[in-house]
């Protein structure tokens, strides 16, 4: 017999549960998992490229799954992908290889691709079914917050237990990615016991769904290619995330590396990043946050160019700075500017598009980023093998200075229309802070 939907009070309450225990154990990982790679053998050049699998994955798999909640329901699409999330976790606890590193991150890229959406979906379309059009922005916002703040304790607990080490005989780095995968199975277990689908899915119609999605992906990226062609604004947005993703690299990659060169070891490295990891997502929000007031003053085409000046600047200190402390320091004050760029690029994007393609361009701009920074990881990798870590760093971070001139577009197109603010700037959804990192 089928169960009740749920009521609105408890769709919230399985949303925000759910929205917790998928991302409290990405926490335990955030910092460490490259440091993880290391300290099983892999080189940097490996380890980036293995990395960068993951991100191309995600890209080659966007458009086709983009409507798989629509077509076989959001209940098993999301059990799905916390199946492969639990494989991926799994075959990362054990992998000693850089191909095994690599079959995880490609398993994660499958995940990801899966996990965008089918939760949100399945809240709202729950909550619709007691209370029709009831806006669902307060448990949205409520999600971010709990998405932020199970990630910043998930790192606080990783750096602690690495501190600890109570297994001499086991790498400090291994407890937890142990923990990660077992709390991955916990999400599977809570999946599998809380959510309920709020409507039965034609097994017939969900597949012709499914396909019908599939194939219209080569039809998108024509749309979006055309569209990219005949305007420059929205080209100008989209080649920003080549010189924004080769930045990411340096603040997201070589990070725990050069943290792990000045201190000695990936072990104490381990023990820093999560405290660091942590402050990292804290400074994130208060970048926002700064991006919003300023939006209001200048303009936001003319904050973004700031924000992506001196995220880069950001990136080129942390390749010249001398100690751990500094490398810290830097490494905060970059990622403030990352969290300050995304709102004002997404209000970018947004006033160029219209009804009828707003996905296409959020789409090429998502698969953008995903493809230059699988791109640009490997290559720096190699650069770093061939000079040294600081040259890669200063290198990125030079090269996405030019990710300035890519906005002279959108702020000639401003400086045109009668009211440059007109477009409110507004805080990332989950989905599109951690698309970017």
């Amino acid at each position: 017999m089928t169960k009740a939907p749920l009521s609105s009070d408890a769709a919230r309450r399985v949303f925000l549960t759910l929205s917790f225990t998928r991302w409290f154990p990405v926490g335990l990982v955030v910092g460490i998992l490259l440091l993880f790679q290391l300290d099983r053998g892999l080189s940097i050049t490996q380890a980036l490229t293995a990395s960068a699998v993951s991100g191309l994955v995600v890209f080659l798999l966007e458009l086709p799954t983009s409507s798989f909640a629509d077509g076989f329901g959001r209940r098993p699409v999301y059990v799905l992908a916390a199946c492969v999330n639990v494989a991926a976790s799994g075959i990362y606890l054990v992998a000693h290889s850089f191909w095994m590193f690599a079959t995880a991150a490609c398993l994660m890229g499958v995940f990801r691709a899966l996990d965008s959406g089918p939760l949100e979906a399945w809240f709202v379309d729950t909550v619709h079914l007691s209370e029709p059009g009831l806006d669902v922005d307060g448990p949205l916002a409520k999600q971010g917050a709990v998405l932020g703040g199970g990630v910043a304790a998930g790192a606080l607990l990783s750096g602690a237990l690495v501190w600890w080490h109570p297994v001499p005989s086991q790498s400090a780095l291994t407890l937890p990615v142990l923990i990660f995968a077992g709390l991955n199975v916990l999400h599977l277990c809570a999946v599998l016991t809380l959510m309920r689908e709020p409507a039965p899915v034609t097994a017939n119609k969900s597949f012709q769904r499914a396909m019908e999605s599939a194939r219209q992906a080569p039809i998108v990226m024509r749309a979006g290619a055309r569209l990219l062609r005949s305007n420059r604004v929205p080209l100008g947005l989209v080649l920003v995330e080549v010189f924004w993703a080769i930045a990411m690299v340096v603040f997201e990659q070589f990070q725990p590396i050069r943290l792990a060169e000045l201190l000695g070891s990936a072990e104490r490295a381990g023990a820093w990043m999560g405290p660091v990891a942590a402050a990292g997502w804290a400074v994130f929000a208060l970048g926002s946050t700064i991006a919003g007031v300023s939006a209001r003053r200048i303009g936001i085409t003319r904050t973004a160019i700031l924000a992506r000046a001196f995220n880069s600047l950001g990136a080129i200190a942390m390749g010249l700075v001398a100690g751990p402390a500094l490398l810290v320091a830097a490494y905060l004050s970059t990622y403030a500017l990352h969290g300050g760029a995304g709102p004002v690029h997404a209000a970018l994007l947004h006033r160029e598009a219209s009804a009828s393609n707003r996905a296409t361009v959020l789409s090429m701009n998502s698969m953008m980023s995903f493809a230059a920074f699988s791109a640009a990881a490997p290559l720096l990798g190699l650069l770093a093998a061939g000079t040294s870590n600081q040259t890669a760093m200063v290198t990125a971070g030079t090269v996405s200075l030019l990710g300035i001139l890519c906005y002279l577009p959108a702020l000639r197109h401003e400086r045109t229309t009668s009211d440059p603010m007109r477009d409110a700037c507004r805080p990332p959804t989950s989905s599109e802070a951690l698309g970017s990192n």
